[in-house]
């Protein structure tokens, strides 16, 4: 029962994020759409926030008059400065939430939480419950009737739960039952909460290789200067001081940080607990509902790993590693282990090493590292069988992903297409040998730009094909660029990667024959 319905809202939520993913694709393009970069942008305006923390730090007095009167201060006579800043302080903490919530709902929606990547979604649970209790706590320090609202309200709360020998809330009875001691106190709190935080958010992207932290420079630039251009707009404002001894009658409160709290005055307290318990639960858990079983993992062959550590560099999961030789080998010191837990069957160690190779001549089919669920014996099959039923005077054989535009029932005659886990896996030498025997062009796609299903698939593909990059197996020379096409599409692009396909397809204009290859290859220096 729960495993439809969460097949359900995922499916309904795929559908309105490639909606709004396409119309943001028209505005940004790559890694500048913020839809691909919302766990960036939550590191950015993380610090943004820590940023301006520090200058209202500066200037803030954590006492019962002083907390209210240096905000209002910064607000209104040093509005130039500290006003922008303390306006930024609390859009970016808005931007935070909100950010953080569509990045958790969008790796559900895409299933990118279960498996090997359980430890990411789950160790994002505790960055998430530390936002919210900062923010709250930042709230108190305005000492406002929204402040007011917020500790009385909290530890009414707390109370609830049996842990207290007395209630909590009877230090909010009468303003002189709060002491500044008080203020410095959760002055500190929030201040630790804010580096426990930032550990969290460093072990949440522990086991992610390369991790983007900082959005692109683009994007960076234009959400502060609407930032900037918001808090100008509409500064944030206190509300009236706080006093105990009434009970203000109407107060804004943010519904970023204190959406459970309207709830208290309609629901029971043990009601909002239960509410708070089971969506945390099922959060926490939500990666083995169901578990995804039968994952591949990569295996080493030993035979032919030379410890170049190219696997280790593309990996995108941190599930390889280079340890010293166990077999004696003569001329190779190290060899690559895999780290089974990390490993999410992308492939992408496959098309890094340089040993993944067709046949030719006499020696086999071979590879250093490859997958047991689709190896690369499966690859060269499936390109076999691919190309050899194509029947046209223009023979174009696509390599895609399973997880970009459906490659199934292109409609268009003389093109054949193989998924792989990530186009990634591709090795560079599996082009050249296509073209050899039989394709007249190679066309790769996948996931869009910047929204790669294994994070950076398209970048090293890219990458592979630029004839300046050395560091990892790229394309020769010797083959023609004008017989290599790619573009990026994502799960609802089918009908853009098809015309793609079908114009280069046109643009190819002749057959290339086996013989035009092999001259040419041997004239490495002629440009194309």
């Amino acid at each position: 029962m729960i495993t439809t319905i969460l097949v359900k809202i995922q499916k309904a939520g795929l559908r309105l994020f490639q909606a709004l993913e396409r119309l943001a694709g028209y505005v940004f393009s790559g890694f500048n759409n913020p839809f691909y970069s919302l766990g960036a942008l939550a590191f950015y305006f993380f610090y943004i926030i820590v940023g301006t923390g520090i200058y209202l730090f500066i200037f803030y007095d954590p006492s019962i008059k002083g907390s209210f009167d240096t905000v209002n201060y910064l607000t209104n006579d040093q509005w130039y400065f500290g006003g922008i800043m303390r306006s930024l302080h609390r859009y970016a903490s808005d931007a935070l939430v909100l950010t953080m919530v569509l990045h958790i709902f969008r790796e559900f929606v895409l299933d990118r939480y279960r498996g090997a990547r359980w430890f990411t979604w789950v160790t994002g649970f505790p960055a998430l419950v530390l936002i919210f209790f900062s923010g709250l706590i930042g709230y108190w320090l305005v000492w406002d009737t929204l402040g007011q609202y917020i500790a009385v309200r909290s530890t009414e709360w707390l109370d609830w739960l049996p842990i207290f020998s007395e209630p909590s809330a009877r230090n909010f009875l009468t303003n002189s039952s709060v002491s500044d001691l008080f203020f410095r106190l959760i002055l500190i709190g929030h201040i630790a909460i804010s580096i426990f935080l930032f550990v969290a958010l460093l072990v949440h992207v522990k086991n992610i290789s390369k991790a983007i932290t900082n959005p692109p420079r683009n994007l960076a630039v234009g959400t502060f200067l609407f930032l900037l251009v918001l808090s100008l707009a509409v500064p944030a404002v206190s509300q009236e001081r706080a006093d105990l001894s009434r009970v203000p009658n109407i107060i804004n409160i943010d519904w970023f940080y204190m959406f459970v709290y309207p709830l208290m005055d309609h629901w029971s307290m043990g009601g909002v607990w239960a509410l708070v318990a089971a969506i945390s639960l099922l959060l926490l858990f939500l990666p083995w509902l169901p578990p995804k079983r039968n994952q591949p993992v990569a295996k080493v062959l030993l035979e032919k790993c030379s410890g170049c550590n190219l696997c280790v560099v593309d990996c995108p999961y941190e599930a390889i590693i280079l340890q010293p030789r166990s077999d004696g080998h003569p001329s190779y010191v190290r060899e690559a282990v895999v780290v089974a837990d990390n490993c999410v069957g992308c492939g992408i160690c496959t098309g890094a090493c340089p040993f993944s190779r067709p046949p030719r001549g006499e020696e086999l089919l071979t590879t250093g590292i490859d997958i047991s669920t689709r190896d690369i014996q499966h690859l060269y099959i499936a390109s076999s069988q691919a190309l050899e039923a194509l029947n046209s005077n223009i023979k174009v054989l696509v390599y895609g992903c399973d997880h970009g535009a459906d490659l199934d029932n292109l409609g268009i005659q003389g093109v054949a297409a193989v998924s792989l886990p990530c186009t990634a896996a591709l090795p560079a030498s599996f082009i050249g040998y296509m073209l050899r025997h039989g394709a007249d062009g190679i066309f790769l796609t996948g996931c869009r730009m910047g929204d790669c299903y294994h994070r950076l698939g398209n970048v090293w593909v890219e990458q592979r094909l630029t004839l300046d990059y050395l560091y990892r197996p790229h394309l020769p020379r010797w083959i023609p660029r004008e017989r290599i096409g790619h573009y990026w599409a994502g799960a609802g692009d089918k009908r853009q990667l098809a015309r793609v396909i079908d114009l280069f397809q046109q643009g190819l204009h002749a057959p290339i024959a086996p013989a035009q290859i092999s001259q040419t290859r041997q004239t490495p220096g002629k440009k194309h």
